[in-house]
């Protein structure tokens, strides 16, 4: 085993005139403005003969890859993706970004979505980029519920994940789900974010349940989910093969598993992160050896600007990239 908690890398420092958890984390994600990335896109068709989508990109190959999962209803144009992909590509690297089923503006096939539990979608997304190249040193990163769903998938795997991947990076991800869900169901969360979240995630699911009957859901009691709680007993757990709501949250969050990690792997959560409280963060002991926590004080849920107005969104991937480059296979 190999004890990576004090690699020397950057410290967050929040700006003055962006103060607190919610400011942090509404104003990169809603109004900092970001040139768009181009990126070329693939369709893919999933084990289970689903679809889903991947953008990418391009560099030469043989070059490292970097695997972006996303968050809740996020996706290759979100404010973390575009400023990784960014950072990336210039300094030698590609960069992938699979969306989960039914995003990237594509409707999937099956009745099924996504969850934050999905690590058997995680296993076969990072086979294939690693099938197709297989010289190339892999990295993955997970944001928010991407970054849940990695982080189970890496615990699960133990040390075969260090056939896949060099190194692994998991952001403001909700490790205990129950702690995170009920958090942002109450107070200024609900009306703030889960409010926007409901919303995106209803209009699908009402318009899948016009293509495709499915017994286990009532159109007018997902009409009337107010809650990620309703929503998630609603819906996410009978498509998904969970029995409940709680069965979902328990048997789906990654904290217990952090321990059986056996890959380079970089944990960030800001303790003022709105969506996950600090009281649930990991401490040393509930990790391996292969795991460093960064634990900054500010940062909200996936902003971390730093600089004058308007600001600027480079700590992050540069927290990233360092990470990166310290475990790389190939000379730095």
């Amino acid at each position: 085993m190999r004890h990576e908690r004090h690699l020397d890398l950057p410290t967050y420092h929040a700006p003055p005139w962006l103060p607190g958890g919610h400011a942090q984390t509404v104003y990169p994600a809603l109004f900092l403005w970001q040139r768009l990335t181009r990126y070329r896109r693939e369709a893919w068709v999933t084990p289970d003969l689903d679809n889903i989508v991947v953008d990418w990109v391009d560099g030469r190959a043989g070059t490292p890859i970097v695997v972006l999962f996303h968050g809740l209803e996020g996706g290759s144009r979100s404010h973390y993706a575009l400023s990784l992909a960014q950072h990336f590509y210039p300094r030698g690297y590609r960069v992938a970004v699979p969306h989960f089923r039914s995003c990237g503006n594509v409707s999937n096939r099956l009745p099924r979505a996504y969850h934050a539990g999905d690590s058997n979608e995680i296993d076969w997304i990072l086979r294939r980029i690693r099938d197709r190249n297989p010289e190339s040193p892999l990295y993955a990163v997970g944001v928010s519920l991407g970054g849940n769903a990695l982080a189970k998938w890496l615990g699960e795997q133990g040390e075969s994940a260090a056939e896949l991947l060099s190194g692994a990076g998991v952001v403001c991800a909700p490790l205990d789900l129950t702690a995170c869900g009920n958090v942002l169901d109450v107070g200024v969360n609900r009306h703030l974010y889960t409010r926007e979240f409901l919303r995106s995630l209803k209009r699908k699911t009402l318009l899948k349940l016009k293509m495709t009957d499915n017994p286990y859901i009532d159109r007018d009691s997902v009409k009337r989910a107010r809650t990620l709680r309703e929503f998630d007993n609603l819906v996410t757990a009978p498509l998904h093969g969970f029995k409940s709501v709680d069965h979902y949250w328990q048997t789906s969050s990654a904290l217990p598993l952090l321990k059986h990690i056996a890959v380079p792997t970089l944990l960030i959560n800001s303790k003022n992160d709105p969506f996950i409280p600090a009281s649930s963060l990991p401490g040393e002991d509930d990790v391996s050896d292969w795991v460093m926590l960064l634990q900054p004080k500010e940062g909200g849920h996936v902003g971390f600007v730093t600089a004058y107005p308007p600001g600027r969104l480079s700590w992050l991937p540069d927290v990233l990239h360092r990470f990166f480059q310290h475990h790389s296979p190939l000379p730095r």
